[in-house]
């Protein structure tokens, strides 16, 4: 089984995403925390489920959320690098 890791930035971005939704509903808030924790459980029975991007980088898209979850299968982990907003710069995906 693979261990799941997070950068500081994906924390950052899940922790302002939850902010925002969190200001418009509370609901809303909770069911975007449980799409990407259904997600991440979904890249961690199968990483390599998901297309490869760019050069090592994996995307998962959520289906009701404009969000890409960005990861790197290493060994016995999984580095979790982003979770981007769609609307975002592109170019500042994969930095």
């Amino acid at each position: 089984m693979y261990k799941i890791v997070y950068r500081p930035r994906a924390l950052e971005e899940l922790e302002d995403s939850l902010r925002f939704y969190g200001e418009k509903s509370k609901k809303v808030a909770e069911n975007f925390k449980e799409a990407i924790k259904e997600k991440i459980e979904s890249i961690k029975e199968s990483p390599k489920q998901n297309p490869k991007k760019y050069k090592n980088y994996y995307e998962a898209k959520l289906k009701k959320y404009p969000f890409v979850i960005i990861y790197i299968v290493e060994d016995e982990r999984i580095l979790i690098v982003a979770i981007f907003h769609q609307k975002r710069n592109p170019k500042k995906k994969y930095k």
